[in-house]
């Protein structure tokens, strides 16, 4: 493991490691242990009781956090006509078809979410190489394919995050920025872990909900308490 520095050291002596707090406790926290010269983002990570393997665990989807996360997307429509014409009024920054797949295809990604119609999907989908070890594939599941064009946008804007269960049964959001009011970053993590409470596959057995912490973008990670929300 890499050797941290003096300011992560100082930071870690103010979090007891054998405790779970609780998530206004655990905020308070987060704001005290940042240690970075910016402001920092705040990210969730949830440790959750399934096998990532079976295809009926793979938890993925998307959510609009209550406060949003105090981040602008940059979002990139590919459709044509009057999707396209939604999409520019819907604030969609930028919008166009296969103009966008060729800048793509030579190495232009200045925009953080892509939404495609379904229409488009046969030429978005040649882009598979491309877009998706960025994360970055337009997907049914996240609401990224869709007709509902200017629906899509502004959930975007407004501060929609996406989920997703990684190999090792890990999920992690980002939940808002350091400077954000403590009561703003307590009910987006709330809402977010509803979100994945609900989301829970009929078929995982045991703990669903094992352990969760919070974190800024330098900072230790502190542990919550989420026995209130968790379903066993």
């Amino acid at each position: 493991m890499a050797k941290r520095g003096k300011k992560f050291q100082e930071a870690l002596k103010l979090v007891d490691r054998s405790k779970t707090y609780n998530i206004q406790e655990a905020v308070e926290l987060v704001k005290k242990t940042s240690i970075a010269n910016f402001d920092e983002t705040v990210e969730a990570a949830f440790r959750l009781g399934v096998d990532p393997k079976k295809a009926d665990q793979q938890i993925r989807g998307a959510m609009v956090l209550p406060h949003g996360t105090g981040k602008s997307q940059r979002v990139l429509v590919i459709a044509k006509g009057d999707k396209a014409k939604e999409a520019e009024a819907a604030g969609a920054d930028y919008v166009g078809d296969q103009e966008y797949i060729d800048q793509i295809n030579n190495g232009w990604f200045e925009f953080d979410v892509v939404v495609a119609t379904p229409d488009m999907m046969a030429e978005v989908g040649k882009l598979g190489r491309v877009l998706g070890p960025k994360g970055l594939m337009p997907n049914p599941k996240t609401g990224t394919v869709t007709f509902e064009i200017e629906k899509a946008v502004q959930e975007i804007k407004a501060g929609k995050v996406e989920y997703r269960v990684d190999k090792s049964g890990n999920v992690h959001v980002p939940i808002g920025k350091v400077s954000f009011d403590d009561q703003k970053l307590v009910e987006n993590f709330e809402a977010l872990t509803e979100t994945l409470v609900k989301a829970k596959p009929q078929t995982s057995k045991g703990t669903y909900m094992r352990n969760a912490s919070v974190s800024s973008t330098m900072g230790p990670g502190i542990r919550v308490d989420i026995s209130s929300y968790a379903k066993k």
